[in-house]
């Protein structure tokens, strides 16, 4: 891959999508209980819920951005983007808590 490739994808997945702000913390609140229920049978509280959605949406946009066009999705595809993230944010999150314990 060239250069000229990875700043593309790179300002890809920093591209905001249409959603605006106030929809990625409506969404990051809804990723965030979501990925809970999948991950660890529960969520986490509002704000946490917002946090871990938001943090998420911004994992899958990045790993999401190497195959497609992250910036031109809408509600759905920004919910379903960062739910995938949100449950891949509380796997990491899982396993260094489970590791670190031991």
């Amino acid at each position: 891959m060239d250069a000229i490739a990875v700043s593309e994808i790179l300002a890809r997945s920093s591209t905001t999508t249409n959603v605006g702000w106030i929809g990625y913390l409506v969404i990051g609140a809804i990723a965030g209980w979501i990925a809970g229920k999948i991950v660890k049978g529960g969520g986490a509280g509002i704000l946490m819920n917002i946090v871990i959605g938001v943090i998420g949406a911004l994992i899958g946009g990045f790993l999401l951005s190497f195959f497609l066009d992250t910036a031109s999705g809408g509600w759905w595809f920004t919910l379903l983007t960062a739910v995938l993230g949100s449950v891949i944010l509380l796997w990491i999150v899982e396993k260094v808590r489970g590791s670190s314990g031991s």
